[in-house]
Order: structure tokens, then C-alpha cells, then sequence
């Protein structure tokens, strides 16, 4: 499985999950944000090689479909809701990401 995990400036949340992640046997990630002040950007490339796109909020998924029409088209996009409000690696991230995103693997 292949994952891109999605938030503003890729600096606290997505870089969490993908911290996270990165390890785990049965999946590919990586992390970018839609800001051009992100520390990687989200590509065209990233979408059409992701399998599933976690996003932060609403708003990632939106500009996603916006800005990455055609790539996105059929890509299946999954919205966590998790706020700006954490840090990098903060335990109630890293707590909060894992129960939304563990669940959601093991169902596959």
C-alpha cells in the first residue's frame, strides 16, 4: 500500500504520520503540504503515486481536487480532521494519527 499523508507546511502533522509510518511493513509513505511555504510540496507525482491520501482537513482534500483535477480523479482520499494544534511528534498526534490511520489499514 501506498501513502501520502497531507497537511499545510508538511512540518508537524504529515511529518508525524510519515515519522510514524515509515517502518511499517506493508506500506510505502511519504508526507507533503499544499502551502508553497511547505517544507516539500505536494505534487501531481505524489498523487498519482499514492494508492490512498490521508489529509489533515477538509481543506487539503479540496485544494487537492482543485489543484490536481485530473490525477486525483478516483484516488481515494481520506480526511482525518486532525486541527493545527499539535507539534512535531506530540503524544496526542502521534496517539490521535494512530488511532484513525491503524483502524483504517487493518480493515484493508
Amino acid at each position: 500500500m501506498i501513502i501520502i499523508f497531507v497537511c499545510s507546511r508538511n512540518k508537524w502533522r504529515s511529518k508525524t504520520a510519515e515519522q510514524i509510518y515509515k517502518n511499517h511493513s506493508s506500506v510505502n509513505v511519504r508526507s507533503a503540504g499544499t502551502e508553497p511555504s511547505a517544507q516539500r510540496k505536494l505534487s501531481q507525482n505524489d498523487i498519482v503515486w499514492a494508492d490512498i491520501i490521508f489529509v489533515m482537513e477538509r481543506k487539503h482534500k479540496e485544494r487537492i481536487e482543485e489543484k490536481f483535477k485530473s490525477a486525483a480523479e478516483g484516488k481515494e482520499i481520506v480526511t482525518l480532521e486532525i486541527e493545527d494544534i499539535y507539534t512535531y511528534m506530540d503524544p496526542e498526534l502521534i496517539e490521535e494519527l494512530k488511532s484513525m490511520v491503524d483502524g483504517y489499514l487493518d480493515g484493508l
